[in-house]
């Protein structure tokens, strides 16, 4: 048993997945400390992504063991999802709905017994109330990605995995975000955020590098 499970919101060693006979992820071992801002980052293809769902729980090694918030990644799945907020590349909300409505559709499906009291927090902390009503498709990347922040945020996960999460954003609403990913590191929230930016890695205190699905820094 490790005992610096509580310490560390991720603890990986050792990491493998194979598709076919492509080797995705070789040998990643890492530790994210609670309340860091944790960078990964590699050009696109490198792994990261895969990487963040055998970490998650959401695929499941070829070989390696490792813990996050504590559960294992292997047979504690259900419990690490309902304790982590994902926030995937590709906008994944729906575009004919509107704020409010994806954001209680998404607190539906976590079953929130106060689903308006916990929508209308979430609005007003990412500074959405204005645009509550508006149809989704008709955003812009800076204010779609705001959302789906929220979205993520609505169960109070302890730790946020953000796979490359201002792709296709500008640079006002991805500084914005940055602004936005240090506050919640502040109330002691970890932060996993894969990029393949320079610049938002320089705000990482903490920050690995993988290239070929091997981490060389």
């Amino acid at each position: 048993m490790n005992t610096a499970a509580p310490e560390y919101v991720i603890d990986v060693h050792g990491l493998n997945k194979h598709f076919g006979d492509k080797h995705v992820v070789n040998d990643v071992s890492l530790q994210v400390a609670r309340g860091e801002i944790f960078g990964f980052l590699g050009p696109n293809g490198s792994g990261k992504a895969t990487s963040i769902r055998l970490m998650c729980g959401l695929l499941t090694p070829d070989s390696g063991t490792g813990t996050c918030l504590g559960y294992d990644i292997r047979r504690e799945s259900a419990e690490i999802k309902r304790n982590v907020g994902y926030m995937t590349q590709r906008f994944s909300y729906w575009e004919d709905l509107t704020i409010r409505e994806n954001l209680d559709f998404v607190a539906r499906i976590y079953q929130m017994r106060n689903r308006r009291e916990v929508v209308d927090k979430s609005l007003e902390a990412l500074g959405l109330q204005s645009r509550a009503s508006q149809l989704t498709g008709s955003l812009s990347g800076g204010w779609k990605q705001r959302l789906a922040l929220a979205a993520c945020m609505l169960h109070e996960p302890k730790l946020l995995l953000l796979d490359e999460p201002t792709a296709g954003v500008d640079p006002t609403a991805r500084r914005d975000f940055w602004e936005e990913l240090h506050r919640l590191a502040a109330r002691g929230i970890s932060v996993l955020v894969s990029t393949h930016y320079m610049d938002e890695a320089e705000r990482c205190p903490k920050l690995a590098y993988i290239a070929y699905g091997k981490l060389l820094a």
